[in-house]
């Protein structure tokens, strides 16, 4: 769970930092690569089918990494800031965004006392349907030294994101 964190954080990061004005409303499947991810331990389908049906949104697992679905809202695509990350829950802040035509990077520092260090996303754009990003971070998770770095990418499917809640919605609570 200690190297999860990181991965979380970058996944709220992609999720926040790439819809900064440029993504296209609706729903859209992210991928995201990490190697903490390797270490996970893997649920049998079965299982995954299980809590799937108990409503539990599992993302799927693979080579290529975990797979999710989110819906960005018509808001979210508007915005023209980085949402805070977290920060209640991880101590971890966005700073320094920088926009560059279809390209952008922001710095990430987190204080707590889960989660200490910092980090950088960088991604960038091809239109409006689809991205690509990168985060790095080093520090320390539950006291334990954390380097991490991870890969997502994502592409619109849609405008409907049928019953999938927004994930600005999903990120108050």
């Amino acid at each position: 769970m200690k190297r999860l964190v990181p991965v979380l954080c970058a996944a709220l990061l992609a999720a926040g930092a790439a819809h900064a004005g440029q993504m296209k409303p609706g729903l859209w499947e992210m991928t995201m690569k990490s190697d903490a991810m390797k270490n996970l331990p893997k649920i049998p389908p079965e299982q995954m089918e299980q809590m799937r049906k108990m409503g539990i949104a599992v993302p799927q697992m693979s080579d290529q990494g975990m797979v999710t679905r989110v819906c960005i809202s018509k808001a979210m695509a508007e915005r023209d800031q980085t949402p805070e990350m977290a920060k209640p829950q991880h101590g971890c802040e966005t700073k320094n965004l920088t926009r560059s035509g279809n390209s952008y990077a922001v710095d990430i520092v987190c204080n707590s006392p889960q989660l200490k260090g910092q980090g950088t996303a960088k991604g960038s754009f091809s239109g409006n349907e689809s991205f690509s990003s990168t985060y790095e971070f080093k520090g320390t998770a539950n006291g334990q030294p954390v380097s991490e770095r991870h890969e997502s990418k994502g592409r619109w499917l849609g405008a409907d994101c049928g019953n999938l809640p927004p994930v600005d919605a999903m990120m108050k609570k």
